[in-house]
């Protein structure tokens, strides 16, 4: 049965999400506080432009000392996950992005994956006074990212790497025991108290002498700030990982190979440049010549697959890798962001090549890695 102080809890709810007019029908805020959480939230919402009219008076304005204000308060009074999403709010509601150029405003941010696109996005206008203060954001999101998420991409990948170099004639030493014996426990001989193996299952050598190589070509238009974030962090991780040769290009209507700042993936993000247009024919051409050994490659594609370039050559192009034995994955995003906007014509083109095209989560990705490493059914995975 509700008690009144749940009835209570659900009204002061109902007037902070609906505003001070909701007031005559759940009563007033009860605590200073939900007075400071409201007009934190007024300053926001009740000012957010409406059928493309300029805000209203009573917002954030363009004054840095009260948008620093406001970032204080909110990060007093709201959880992380909240501070961000009204972060972002503020950026794409109030058109508060050029106010991030500003370092005072920079350091009362709380730092996203999503600030950070924006910060690279302003990457050729930022004056250096900001450049540090951006730098330290962006480091700090990135460190963040890649202590999630390297440990499983390593697992994954080793993990993978060593599961395709199995061999069914392995020579004594090379012998995989414990996956021997699982693989021959019915042929157990109780009298004897031993299994018969029938079936060795031993280590390759093929992986210590032949790296895979994996090419990941992200475009950099102003839609993917996420997937170039992430796709950055995921470049760095494998590059450090010596069975395998990785290269990372960003494209838009230009190419740009950015291998060798893999070392590092805050240098990577600022040789990014967010937005523009996409030729996504020319990085598929650039991507296949840095490929020495299809049969050995992996080629992931990160685009929405707006295609301004040509797109029969694209096709052609993503034909060619096929039919040379490369492994090829079409991401539409490599984010946390919900489902995408993409071509969908190009899309349904690129799966009658039998190349699904399908969005990705960072926290998936490791697991998607494995199974293309592996040459296993990376439509079947995508379905599943």
């Amino acid at each position: 049965m509700t008690t009144p102080s749940d009835d209570q809890e659900r009204l002061r709810r109902w007037r902070l999400l609906l505003g001070e007019a909701a007031e005559d029908s759940t009563g007033a805020l009860p605590a200073a506080d939900d007075a400071a959480m409201d007009a934190a939230l007024a300053a926001l919402y009740d000012s957010a432009p409406v059928d493309g009219d300029a805000p209203r008076s009573a917002g954030l304005g363009a004054s840095a000392p009260r948008v620093a204000r406001w970032l204080g308060d909110i990060r007093t009074y709201f959880p992380a996950s909240v501070v961000q999403v009204m972060q972002r709010d503020a950026v794409d509601r109030l058109g508060l992005t050029r106010l991030l150029l500003e370092p005072e405003l920079l350091e009362a941010v709380e730092p996203d994956v999503h600030l950070v696109g924006t910060l690279l996005s302003l990457n050729r206008v930022m004056p250096e006074t900001t450049r540090a203060t951006a730098r330290a954001v962006v480091e700090k999101v990135v460190r963040e990212v890649e202590e999630r998420l390297a440990q499983n991409t390593r697992a994954a990948v080793a993990g993978a790497l060593n599961r395709s170099a199995r061999t069914a004639r392995p020579k004594p030493r090379d012998i995989d025991w414990d996956r021997t014996i699982r693989a021959n426990l019915a042929h157990y001989l109780p009298e004897h108290r031993t299994v018969v193996p029938q079936k060795l299952v031993g280590y390759g050598r093929r992986s210590q002498a032949v790296q895979r190589e994996v090419v990941l070509a992200v475009d950099q238009s102003g839609s993917m700030a996420s997937s170039v974030v992430y796709a950055s962090v995921f470049a760095a991780v494998l590059a450090s990982m010596r069975a395998l040769r990785t290269s990372l290009v960003v494209f838009d209507t230009a190419v740009v190979d950015l291998t060798d700042k893999l070392t590092d993936p805050v240098d990577v993000l600022f040789g990014t440049q967010l937005g523009g247009g996409t030729d996504i024919n020319r990085a598929i051409a650039y991507s296949r010549s840095l490929i020495t050994r299809p049969t050995d490659s992996l080629f992931v594609l990160i685009s929405d697959l707006y295609e301004g370039g040509i797109r029969q050559e694209m096709l052609a192009r993503v034909q060619e890798m096929l039919t040379a034995g490369a492994q090829v994955v079409v991401l539409l995003a490599l984010s946390d962001d919900g489902a995408p906007s993409f071509d969908r014509d190009n899309a349904a083109a690129l799966a009658a090549l039998g190349v699904p095209a399908f969005a990705c989560t960072p926290d998936r990705f490791p697991e998607l890695l494995a199974v293309a490493l592996e040459r296993g059914d990376v439509s079947r995975w995508a379905q599943a």
